[in-house]
């Protein structure tokens, strides 16, 4: 069980990562910092796009529009903190023997 709980824990902390690198990208491409035109920049773009916008989408339909400002990528990390304390308070009593 602690196997587990360290495999769930391990995939939040890194698709909270990629949120965190998505949305700095999109500010550096916003900004002109980075050439959206370069390959290598084009395809980290597409791949950080394709992992996380499936599950940004609902929360963005879900906010107000608030101009050019998105915070749907700070809601889903504290939602996935969330769902992570809750199933190692679920889960982690029986993991450590404590029922």
């Amino acid at each position: 069980m602690r196997s587990l709980l360290w495999l769930i824990d391990t995939v939040i902390t890194l698709y909270v990562w990629l949120l965190i690198a998505s949305a700095v990208l999109s500010w550096l491409m916003a900004f002109n910092v980075v050439n959206i035109r370069n390959p290598i920049v084009g395809q980290i773009a597409d791949f950080l796009d394709r992992i996380t916008e499936p599950a940004l989408r609902p929360i963005r339909r879900i906010l107000p529009n608030l101009g050019g400002i998105d915070i749907s990528p700070i809601i889903l990390i504290l939602l996935l903190y969330f769902l992570r304390n809750i199933i190692f308070e679920i889960f982690g009593s029986f993991a450590y023997g404590r029922v």
